[in-house]
């Protein structure tokens, strides 16, 4: 029967029928194994039971012969097996690992303890279903044959074969009732350990700068002792059941001998039954040893399946949706909403609306929303509730590949990928089998926009010029440009900068000031939040963003008259 946990699966139903083929043919290939398994068993009794006799020595060569070829076909077929699991495993990243990278890179950042533990997950259950494990279920199905086999030489034979399987799968139950849950808390430790690693490599610079790196090293150690106790006592009880089972499996093969010769001496059985009676008890057993041993694999396989089924279902459904015209730019927020972790609003009821080549500024305090604000529009997270049109359209509705070449976003952290500076400014579009020249071209554009083509030029190998993750090998003035022209490429007819003067100095702050109204000029809608009044020459409308609500929204110079005697006010109370 079906284990639950396999039958309700999502993601084993998924990773099932993406390998069908495979794990079908290695099915048969498993017949086929263990039928000619049964060939030494034969030849060991036509040794002793006719060759010997009658001093047959034709028949010797010719038995000799056949268990040759036989043995070279089994060899054969294992080998052919083995190459159909390895295929599986491919079969399965082929058909897996791009839904599971999609869904990873939907996750909210609420999620990104998930995000980063379901591609180590998927592997961890790749290897299980196509590792030593899967062989001995494949093996499994032949047990009740082999013990037919053990009836038919004698049945006390059988009877032994039978309590010996048993007596394993009791083991083996006992195995799995006494590892399980500390092998789930394990590999949940191992997961948390991991992440928090990779976040605190993330931030080296961060970490040496503030002195964190003794600090940061022993909190790692801990995590990791944590998970090195789980593991050793799962591990220490998984060996001492395992080695049980293999205690039983090598002293009912000796039985089997001993019972066999008992018959023998009362002529029950020939001379021949005697060593095969061994033999076939070991082959009986032998799968169902091999699932014991394995079975430390199998329960991290079922962590795996556990992990990425939360991901799955934390994943909204990937629909295709009708493809919308290019927006003219108009842009209306109602109601937005945005929830934080500990269920506290981030944004409450966002409303406002901004016409085809507005410029709006949105300004507050720090930790006011406006980020949160920019990135909910940008698509970056998910807002909680309200409505986000683009040209009347719900952002909802746009496809989201779509919608992001009509969306320039640059974020508050100027977020680079690994690859050439041309691959950053292009959003990596010759990945997707775009022409060289096209992205070229659109490339040397948006730089010359953001007005960071001359400094690009400045810099070793110009365009492509390889960066590190982050934007390492960059000054943060530098990354903060190609940071501009990324979202500047190809044009899009809404821009959203957090902050995109932050890390400029004065000429770059200028640039930015020439790159606005260059932008505006073209129809382009622009919200950018800031801090430095530079950009203010610029602006159509101010939003004015305060505990996460609006306080202000209208023309620049309306605004700014409202805001005059509170900033007073502000000035004398200080």
């Amino acid at each position: 029967m079906t284990p639950e946990w396999i039958r309700s699966s999502a993601t084993m139903k998924m990773a099932l029928k993406a390998c069908r083929r495979h794990f079908g043919y290695a099915a048969l290939f498993s017949a086929l194994i263990n039928l000619l398994f049964i060939a030494p068993m034969l030849y060991m009794l036509q040794v002793y039971d006719r060759v010997m006799p009658t001093q047959g020595r034709t028949t010797l060569l010719l038995l000799t012969v056949v268990l040759v070829l036989a043995l070279a076909t089994l060899a054969g077929l294992e080998a052919i097996r083995s190459r159909l699991l390895v295929r599986a495993s491919v079969r399965l990243d082929q058909v897996m690992a791009g839904p599971i990278m999609r869904a990873t890179l939907i996750q909210p950042d609420s999620s990104q303890r998930l995000a980063r533990q379901a591609v180590r997950e998927f592997d961890v259950l790749r290897q299980a279903l196509t590792g030593p494990a899967v062989l001995g279920v494949l093996d499994a199905p032949w047990v009740p044959i082999y013990i037919l086999i053990a009836f038919l030489i004698h049945p006390w034979i059988g009877v032994l074969t039978l309590v010996g399987a048993l007596l394993i799968i009791l083991l083996a139950w006992r195995n799995e009732r006494a590892t399980r849950e500390p092998l789930t808390q394990a590999n949940v430790a191992a997961g948390r350990s991991y992440a928090a690693y990779d976040a605190s490599v993330a931030s080296s610079d961060v970490v040496r700068a503030l002195g964190l790196r003794e600090a940061m090293v022993r909190g790692h150690v801990g995590d990791r002792r944590t998970m090195l106790e789980l593991q050793t006592d799962a591990g220490m009880t998984s060996a001492k059941l395992s080695s049980h089972s293999k205690f039983v499996r090598l002293l009912l093969q000796s039985l089997a001998l001993g019972v066999g010769a008992l018959l023998a001496i009362d002529a029950k059985v020939s001379a021949g039954a005697v060593f095969a009676s061994m033999f076939i008890v070991g082959r009986a057993l032998a799968p169902i040893d091999q699932l014991v041993g394995g079975w430390r694999t199998v329960i991290q396989a079922r962590g795996a399946i556990g992990v990425l089924d939360e991901l799955f279902g934390a994943t909204p459904p990937d629909i295709a949706r009708t493809r919308l015209p290019t927006p003219k730019g108009r842009l209306e927020v109602e109601g937005l909403t945005v929830v934080g972790q500990g269920q506290k609003p981030i944004l409450y009821n966002i409303g406002f609306r901004v016409e085809p080549g507005e410029v709006v500024a949105i300004v507050g305090p720090s930790g006011a929303g406006k980020s949160t604000l920019v990135r909910a529009i940008s698509g970056a997270i998910r807002a909680t509730g309200g409505h986000v049109r683009f040209d009347g359209a719900e952002q909802s509705d746009w496809d989201p590949e779509q919608l992001a070449n009509h969306v320039g976003f640059m974020p508050q952290e100027n977020r680079l990928f690994a690859g050439t500076i041309k691959d950053n400014i292009s959003r990596f579009r010759a990945l997707v089998g775009e022409q060289s020249h096209d992205v070229d071209e659109d490339s040397v554009a948006a730089a010359m926009l953001a007005g960071a083509h001359d400094m690009i030029l400045q810099l070793p190998g110009g365009y492509d010029k390889m960066i590190q993750l982050g934007g390492g090998g960059l000054s943060a003035g530098q990354a903060q440009r190609i940071a501009l022209a990324r979202a500047l490429f190809r044009g899009p007819r809404y821009v959203l900068l957090d902050e995109p003067n932050s890390s400029l100095d004065a000429e770059g702050d200028s640039q930015l000031t020439v790159t606005l109204e260059e932008l505006k000029k073209h129809g382009t809608t622009i919200l950018v939040v800031a801090h430095r009044l530079s950009v203010l020459p610029v602006v159509d409308k101010l939003l004015v963003i305060r505990d996460g609500r609006v306080a202000m929204f209208g023309a620049r110079d309306e605004v700014m008259r409202k805001l005059a005697p509170q900033q007073q006010r502000v000035t004398v109370q200080g």
